[in-house]
């Protein structure tokens, strides 16, 4: 896992060594290869131990001896490849001046390595003198008992997206919610961890029954890092996200702000509010008074562990215990999970239907299971030795016991490249949302993630993310447009796991306080933590000394941000030498801190700055693969010549981004090319020159902001665009229009493209104001599956959609903008899955003819008004039609207007 990681990197590292000192000292060239094949040992090793883990104590030692060996290896040798870099860029006279030490550094270094390797070989006999034991009291075991039946430890709590045995439980919810009674009413669904309680209310949320509710929100309670305490101002504004407009300047304000806008906002309404995982009293307490009893019928639901929560004495309170599956929906859930729509085979009923009742009706237990049932296959042995497992270890055992048990096994069932990266998730804040993109960025910066041949890294992450969703282990928040994992989060009994797991292997400590530092400064395996997660908020009380020289990632997690001493960054090059990830991202910087660019290991670095530019000096940091930047300014410049940024993966910024001349100084094609930038996202329309566009020819996704106009001005036969058009590449193109006067000639778009990457398949405009009639232009994208349609992309009262276009298309986004008629039939948008229509107020109505495409399933509307929703649910009706209807399920969601604007 991470040791395995750190093999692995040590390895390469020294591969470069041995044929940087292979003519300088032969001595220490053998010493390097030698250690390098025992090396090769540990990770074999340390791959079989991780796979058929043991209650051996000495064995468990062992593995600690390893990793402390191989932690002390990666130091030592990444110190001198960093010493032995600087020497290789600097000058002459910096060379004369401060020569590299050769016979004494590199004595040193073997000096160091002599006594790992007679560790390691200790260590191997060690290793072979426990397999023989293991192998003896095997053999004794099962001579002694005629069993040698595997032993579980520990599964997963995870609430899937739709359970089976829940519809009779959300009809008595319903009824619950939407009783005569005109008083503001509380209820309350109670139960144990894992067994469904938020997958039940969303469930409930979707349902027709409840869209009687003017204003209908869905809040999960989100926590304080340090404190663990609701964290109201992340609610309210989830709240308002949900039933208004959410400007900047309503998500600047304070917290008693907030709760006033969010009272005025549901005062006149008849509204439901869902409130997710409210943990204590003291949680509801906080939150309940924003919201007003107006005799309108409203509904607040909860969902809690603990049926005390959600007493309050000025409205009723209804509790509903959630129940467990019986044995038959249990097994139905078992099979779903298992195989899909497909049948179960006549041979494998006996052991599932057994595996089923043995979950003790925990739906997750029995999602979980189902995963793993379905990754190894409808082979019978399979079946019959998880059955078998199951009936031993979750019999005569309390509920909360079957969930550690569950965490333990699942976990050991998990195929070894997937383990970092779940452990992974004990590194994050309990209950934190985390942005696919960012986590699979990381994981690829901690080198969890191994090349497979042409794929690439960031495919192969997205592969190992889904196969921990599909195991029922890690929990979707929310999905993208395009079908991909935007956020995800784990069940809190899983994070537990996972942080005592990352602690176990001494590979990522969580500091809350800065006592804790002092604390635990005695105890030796403090020292020799891989990664740290920090809030920043206690960064600027604590010496980057006290900690040790292994940490290699350093994290930082807040609601809020904070302005950090530049004293307390600065010194981390001089402890932190070695540090590749660095993700600060609610540390907000006044000047950029020039040491930092010394650490020339970092890989992944989040920056939030409060400034216009970064120095040349930035692009020293070559092994970067992520560098992101969020700045307070409107614009971003970064001095530095980023091709220099060999590595360069995903560059971000939240602004217009522009590059100086030496961007586009000429080189060859080998050394003048940045050829895994994927992401590019968002520069300055001038930065799209011919120069700029031929140094990143794979890229995948690129952000243009500012005033467009400029981006396709035709000046002498071509335009800036033209240069981006050759991005054979890309896929995902976002276009931002800056203007500042809508009067102004000047930022108007006269001629917009009339071709574009020819293997586009997402795009996105914003403030654009093209004619209605260009979408025939956009219509002939033969790859196009995404389009976004925003904040005036088009203007016009009439649109008229052509024949023959949109043939790819399957997610139609169209917001804010003065369309009034739209004509479309059936043909248009043959592959159309979603439609999702955002402050279109004065449309008069969804074209009927939609209803006759077969793959339009979802239709959302936000902010429309009465006769496009009417029209909307024409269109459902049609589809909930026995005679048209294809076995699905037709989802319409309609939010109303904000009648407070």
């Amino acid at each position: 896992m991470a040791d395995e990681a750190a093999v692995k990197f040590i390895l390469q590292v020294l591969k470069e060594l041995i044929v940087s000192t292979i003519k300088k000292i032969s001595e220490l060239d053998n010493e390097v290869k030698r250690l390098r094949n025992n090396l090769n040992m540990f990770r074999g090793f340390l791959q079989d131990y991780t796979n058929e883990p043991t209650k051996s104590e000495s064995l468990k030692a062992l593995v600690t001896q390893i990793r402390r060996t191989v932690y002390e290896g990666e130091a030592i040798i990444d110190e001198y490849a960093i010493e032995a870099d600087r020497y290789k860029s600097s000058t002459v006279c910096e060379k004369i001046k401060n020569p590299l030490r050769h016979p004494t550094k590199l004595l040193d270094l073997a000096h160091s390595i002599k006594p790992m390797m007679a560790m390691v070989s200790d260590l191997n006999e060690e290793k072979e003198k426990e397999k023989q034991k293991q192998k003896s009291g095997d053999k004794e075991r099962k001579d002694g008992d005629g069993s040698n039946t595997a032993k579980i430890s520990k599964v997963p709590i995870v609430e899937e997206d739709h359970v089976v045995g829940f519809d009779d439980d959300a009809k008595k919810v319903i009824n619950l919610l939407t009783r005569e009674s005109e008083e503001l009413e509380v209820v309350s669904i109670v139960g144990m961890p894992g067994l469904g309680k938020t997958t039940l209310v969303k469930m409930i949320f979707r349902d027709p029954a409840v869209y009687e509710f003017d204003k209908r929100a869905w809040a999960h309670i989100s926590r304080d890092y340090i404190s663990q305490d609701c964290n109201k101002k992340e609610v309210f504004l989830a709240i308002l996200d949900q039933i208004t407009d959410v400007t900047d300047d309503i998500r600047n304000m304070t917290e008693d702000r907030l709760a006033r806008k969010l009272k005025r906002s549901l005062e006149e309404a008849k509204y439901l509010i869902v409130l997710d995982d409210v943990w204590t009293q003291s949680d509801w307490n906080h939150l309940q008074n924003v919201f007003p009893k107006n005799k309108k019928k409203c509904r607040i639901l909860l969902t809690s562990r603990d049926k005390n929560v959600g007493k309050n004495d000025n409205c009723k309170l209804e509790y509903y215990h959630l129940r467990i599956l019986d044995p038959d929906e249990s097994w139905t859930l078992l099979k779903r999970k298992a195989f899909g729509l497909e049948e179960c085979p006549q041979e494998l009923i006996k052991h599932g239907r057994q595996i089923a009742v043995e979950c003790g009706g925990l739906p997750f237990a029995i999602a979980v299971i189902g995963g793993i049932l379905q990754e190894k296959g409808p082979e019978s042995y399979h079946w019959e030795v998880i059955s078998k497992n199951v009936k031993d270890y979750i019999v005569e055992m309390d509920q909360r016991k079957i969930t550690d048990s569950f965490i333990e096994w699942i976990f050991n069932q998990l195929p070894y490249d997937l383990k970092a990266v779940f452990i992974y998730f004990g590194v994050l804040p309990e209950g934190y949302r985390i942005s696919a993109r960012k986590l699979i960025r990381l994981w690829i910066a901690e080198e969890f993630v191994q090349r497979k041949g042409g794929i690439h890294l960031e495919n192969t992450a997205e592969d190992y993310l889904e196969c921990l969703v599909n195991r029922n282990l890690v929990i979707v928040e929310k999905w993208r447009t395009d079908g991909r994992i935007k956020t995800c989060y784990v069940h809190g009994m899983i994070h537990a796991f996972c942080k005592k797991k990352a602690v176990d292997e001494i590979f990522y400590h969580e500091i809350k306080r800065s006592d804790q530092i002092t604390d635990s400064s005695s105890n030796g395996d403090f020292k020799m933590y891989r990664g740290l997660s920090i809030p920043p908020n206690i960064l600027n009380n604590i010496s980057p000394e006290q900690f040790g020289s292994y940490v290699r990632s350093f994290l930082c997690f807040s609601n809020d941000e904070i302005t950090s001493k530049i004293a307390s960054i600065s010194s981390f090059p001089k402890t932190f030498k070695l540090l590749c990830v660095l993700d600060g991202e609610p540390i907000r910087f006044t000047r950029f801190p020039a040491n930092l660019v010394l650490l020339v290991n970092l890989r992944y670095l989040f920056l939030s700055i409060q400034f216009d530019s970064l120095p040349k000096y930035v692009t020293n940091l070559w092994n970067m693969q992520t560098l992101i930047v969020k700045t307070s300014k409107s614009a971003l410049e970064i001095k530095g010549d980023i091709v220099k940024m060999v590595r360069l993966r995903h560059l971000e910024t939240n602004v217009s981004t522009s590059f100086p001349d030496p961007f586009s100084r000429k080189r060859n094609n080998k050394k003048g090319s940045l050829i895994n930038l994927r992401t590019l996202s968002t520069i300055s329309p001038e930065t799209c020159s011919k120069d700029v566009v031929e140094r990143v020819p794979n890229l995948s996704e690129l952000g243009v902001r500012g005033q467009l106009s400029k981006l396709f001005e035709v000046k002498g036969g071509s335009s800036l665009f033209d240069n981006v058009k050759q991005l054979n590449c890309l896929e995902n193109l976002k276009l931002f229009n800056h203007v500042v006067d809508a009067q102004d000639t000047k930022s108007k778009i006269v001629s917009p493209p009339v071709k574009f990457p020819s293997n586009l398949k997402k795009l996105t405009l914003y403030g654009t104001q093209l004619d209605w009639m260009y979408m025939s232009t956009l219509g002939m994208l033969e790859k196009l599956e995404v389009l976004k349609l925003k904040e005036n992309a088009f203007k016009g009262k009439h649109w008229c959609t052509g024949d023959g276009g949109f043939r790819a298309l399957k997610i139609l986004y169209i917001g804010k903008t003065d369309l009034v008629n739209w004509e479309a039939s059936g043909t248009h948008f043959p592959n159309l899955k979603s439609l999702h229509l955002k402050q279109c107020t004065y449309l008069s109505t969804v074209p009927f003819g939609l209803a006759d495409i077969s793959t339009l399933w979802t239709i959302e509307l936000y902010e429309t008004n009465d006769k496009a929703a009417t029209s909307a649910k024409k269109i459902r009706t049609n589809k909930e039609d026995p005679q048209t209807n294809q076995g699905k399920e037709f989802k319409l969601s309609i939010y109303p207007p904000d009648h407070d604007k």
